[in-house]
């Protein structure tokens, strides 16, 4: 057992662990502790793989219920109104306050002449020094003002080059539409990771929207404002164009493309026109059918708020919008039925409801040619234009030649990145937090951790006994410590005599462990774990435990094998707690707290508690939170939230980030309170 050692001041401790903690990596050791799993012949137990999506599909379903039934009482056209006015004021409340309009400096750097359109290149700052890359389609022989389209890209390599996306830009300029596509930051020319070679370091698209989007919560940002931003400027230039009518201004887009398309209802009011294709469903069908979604996908709070993707288009009402849905999609039909039925009874309320549709096409995922002719019919008819609909033959352009680079990608233009402006903030606010007292730290902790307000004593099962697991001890008892409704967390109690019932009251002071990813494993895998264990345990003083989501409660969802995967279960956990308003640190650290308050209740009211990895996160904030941890060691564990914010790479999950926590305090200022009782093992 390691003695706990007085923590050293702040900056010499810092300044000793940088190697350790740059960009908040993992340890090897603990990367060893996953090898040392995968090559265990015992499988970990995990008796609960379920828990979490049922508890969180509970906690959807209660709230998606009450809105669901607040829209359906709605009677009135002035209530209908007023409906539409709050979720403005929530969609706002979600995605968070606008930054200033900059200066675009926009140019255009070359230009494509074709018979019937000229494709512009054009390049604008959607913030100071952010490069953003556009292709603006232009009809010729049209002499009067025309209808404009933001395009708005889905997630592919390519961007604005994608066919698809070519192709409805193509499509709209022949019907004589100015039209505007920009690339997705992350896509096309607007990698933030490149490498040398100008090709992404972590990979495009989703895995770079992950990285930058994920710290970001960390200085109180969300990815998908950023991304819409670029849009809302989008339009800003578009406007200044006068070859555009600002009377009929639409925007369109799918899947990735969708998702801005629905966000840009909510957040601008200059929109005229919509047709978001293959995303708009539910927030709960989403969760129901264990679909992850990007982080630009998932507004913080929007579930808590009320705010569905449904919500963002009724932001728009009355005007024209278009849903556009596949048959066979992953984004649920039947999420994007409901979503028209609802919207459909706002629109009638306004009486406008003939302007509110919704288009099923017959195939899979994709911008197919029956959407696309689907959009480009609903935006005639709301501009007034007599022109069929359907889509004349394409011709394709090269990705090369729709390049508005030389190089290919803005970061040879020296644009800045997501993560520099991350770095940024996250430095500011370092500069301008203060010191806080050890109450005041406790009182934010608990506000950003979101922990209820009150606890109820535990409801305690006791499982039967497992044997032959190599445990350093003979005997272990398993709790199942029900610490809020439908969520467990899970206490091995360990001794060298058989025990099936409660502990005793006499236990005096434990030690309890907190898991890294699995207590049954690392119990019979890890050596120092073993080493934790007292040799004369007959009163039964050694506890380890399972937070929710790891272990025992391992989420079996999401695909087979993913938790470990950046787009997998523990993310997709992560991230949809963010958008209840409850972290998913909080809820561990919450589970932590109650199993704390259970061992009180069985005559442990001192605990020495030991973490590593993932499982220092809940330690720490449950120590600092309650008084009858007299000792803490952790191993292992984030230096800092700065040195997450602050790095180009970084290993730690979202599950173990507090979204605005820099805006308040850092690690740093939780170890210091806890100096007295603190050991810290790097390794």
């Amino acid at each position: 057992m390691t003695t706990p050692q007085r923590m050293p001041n702040r900056r010499s401790w810092l300044k000793g662990t940088a190697a350790m903690a740059a960009g908040g990596l993992m340890p090897p050791a603990l990367l060893q502790t996953q090898t040392l799993a995968d090559a265990d012949p015992l499988a970990s137990l995990n008796r609960f793989p379920r828990m979490v999506q049922e508890y969180y599909v509970s906690r959807v379903r209660e709230m998606t219920d009450r809105t669901d039934t607040l829209r359906a009482s709605i009677q009135s056209a002035k209530e209908a109104h007023q409906y539409v006015e709050t979720v403005r004021r929530h969609i706002r409340l979600s995605f968070g306050p606008s930054p200033e309009k900059t200066p675009l400096n926009a140019r255009i750097t070359g230009v494509l002449e074709r018979p019937e359109y000229r494709v512009e290149k054009l390049l604008f700052e959607s913030r100071p020094g952010f490069l953003v890359t556009a292709n603006l389609y232009v009809p010729k022989g049209v002499n009067h003002p025309m209808p404009g389209v933001i395009a708005t890209c889905g997630h592919s390599s390519n961007g604005k080059a994608e066919p698809a996306y070519q192709s409805f830009c193509q499509g709209l300029a022949r019907m004589g539409y100015v039209v505007l596509i920009y690339d997705p930051i992350g896509q096309g020319e607007r990698l933030q990771y490149v490498g040398e070679d100008l090709h992404s370091k972590v990979g495009v698209g989703v895995a770079e929207h992950l990285m930058a989007g994920n710290q970001q919560f960390l200085v109180n940002e969300f990815i998908g404002s950023w991304r819409a931003w670029d849009g809302i400027r989008a339009l800003d230039y578009l406007l200044t164009r006068e070859e555009v009518d600002p009377r009929h201004i639409g925007v369109t887009g799918n899947s990735g493309g969708g998702t801005m398309t629905t966000w840009l209802c909510g957040l601008d009011e200059r929109w005229t026109m919509a047709a978001p294709s293959c995303f708009v469903t539910t927030f709960r069908r989403n969760l129901e059918n264990e679909l992850p979604a990007d982080t630009e996908q998932c507004p913080p709070r929007a579930i808590a708020l009320g705010v569905d993707h449904v919500d963002c288009l009724a932001a728009m009402a009355p005007r024209p919008i278009i849903i556009l849905a596949k048959e066979k999609d992953y984004f649920d039909v039947r999420g994007a039925t409901r979503a028209y039925e609802a919207l459909r009874q706002i629109y009638r309320l306004m009486g406008a409801e003939d302007q509110v549709s919704l288009f099923v096409g017959p195939t899979g995922h994709g911008f197919s040619q029956e959407n696309r002719e689907a959009m480009y019919g609903w935006f005639n008819r709301a501009v007034g234009k007599e022109l069929p609909s359907p889509e004349k033959a394409l011709r394709l352009e090269t990705e090369a030649d729709l390049l508005v680079t030389q190089s290919g990608q803005v970061s040879s233009l020296g644009s800045r990145t997501v993560h520099a402006f991350t770095a940024q903030k996250a430095a500011e606010l370092e500069q301008s937090r203060q010191p806080l007292s050890s109450q005041a730290l406790q009182e934010r902790a608990t506000r950003l951790l979101q922990l209820p307000v009150h606890g109820h004593e535990p409801y305690v099962r006791i499982l039967r006994a497992r044997g032959g697991r190599g445990y350093p001890l003979p005997h272990a008892t398993t709790y199942v410590i029900e610490t809020e409704p439908s969520a467990q967390a899970i206490a091995y109690r360990l001794a060298s005599q058989r025990h099936d019932s409660r502990p005793t009251t006499e236990a005096g002071r434990a030690i309890l462990y907190v898991s890294h990813h699995s207590a049954d494993q690392e119990l019979r895998s890890d050596s120092w774990v073993r080493g934790l264990v007292p040799k004369d345990s007959e009163r039964g003083r050694f506890y380890a435990c399972d937070v929710r989501g790891v272990g025992e409660s391992r989420p079996d969802t999401c695909g087979e094998n993913s938790f470990l995967k950046p787009y997998g279960s523990d993310y997709f956990y992560a991230i949809h707690g963010l958008m209840l308003d409850r972290p998913y640190l909080g809820q561990k650290v919450w589970d932590l707290l109650q199993v704390l308050r259970w061992m009180a209740s069985t005559g442990h009211e001192s605990v020495h508690l030991v973490a590593q990895g993932w499982g220092t996160l809940p330690a720490t904030f449950a120590a600092l939170l309650n008084d009858s941890v007299d000792a803490l060691t952790l191993k292992g564990g984030l230096a800092s939230y700065q040195s997450v914010a602050i790095s180009e790479a970084y290993s730690w999950p979202l599950s173990s980030f507090l979204p605005g926590v820099l805006e308040s305090f850092d690690l740093p200022d939780c170890y210091r309170v806890l100096e007295k009782r603190l050991s810290l093992e790097w390794v």
